[in-house]
């Protein structure tokens, strides 16, 4: 059953005792996407709803630091709605070669890293995603670098982007996530 017709139906019985109903999954989270940890296929449309800060992570890069703030900022807003995604990518100077095995255990064991994180994906041209190639569409920004941004409102229609030098705990990102937040 795809994403789409399941919240339908979640919909539908939802209503049936009484429960908001949720609106069909925006069109840029209706991908699948393999998690890091296990490869099981994930549905994006499972964070509709969710203010979502998207990162294509790598483990040996400068930026790598930005895990931590990452992780604080998840960890400060997720019970308000806010969900990072990482998205591991060895595109930009060779920085993520290892196995997503290596690559989730270096996550777990060097910054505690909760959030979700997705399969190694490809971002930059010419094999980049579907998903990232809606992002880019959308924003008309691509990644330059590891560590760039988006960030998704809870429509799944508003999304901002952001490289790799602005920091996920810094005025500019925070006070954005906190006014999507806000907004119901």
């Amino acid at each position: 059953m795809s994403a789409r017709v399941m919240l339908k139906v979640v919909a539908i019985l939802g209503a049936l005792v009484g429960l908001p109903a949720y609106a069909e999954c925006p069109k840029l989270l209706d991908h699948k996407v393999p998690r890091l940890q296990d490869g099981t296929q994930q549905s994006l449309c499972q964070y509709q709803g969710k203010v979502i800060l998207v990162v294509n992570t790598a483990s040996f890069c400068g930026f790598t630091k930005q895990y931590e703030a990452l992780e604080a900022v998840y960890d400060k807003y997720k019970d308000r709605g806010l969900v990072v995604v990482g998205f591991p990518s060895n595109d930009f100077g060779d920085q993520e070669p290892g196995s997503e095995k290596e690559i989730a255990e270096f996550c777990r064991l060097t910054y505690g890293i909760k959030f979700p994180m997705m399969g190694k994906t490809d971002i930059a041209a010419p094999k980049t995603s579907a998903f990232y190639k809606d992002l880019i569409r959308q924003t008309g920004e691509s990644p330059k670098w590891n560590f760039h941004k988006y960030l998704i409102d809870r429509t799944g229609a508003k999304v901002m982007s952001y490289d790799s030098k602005t920091v996920p705990d810094g005025p500019i990102m925070i006070s954005q996530i906190e006014r999507w937040l806000t907004d119901k």
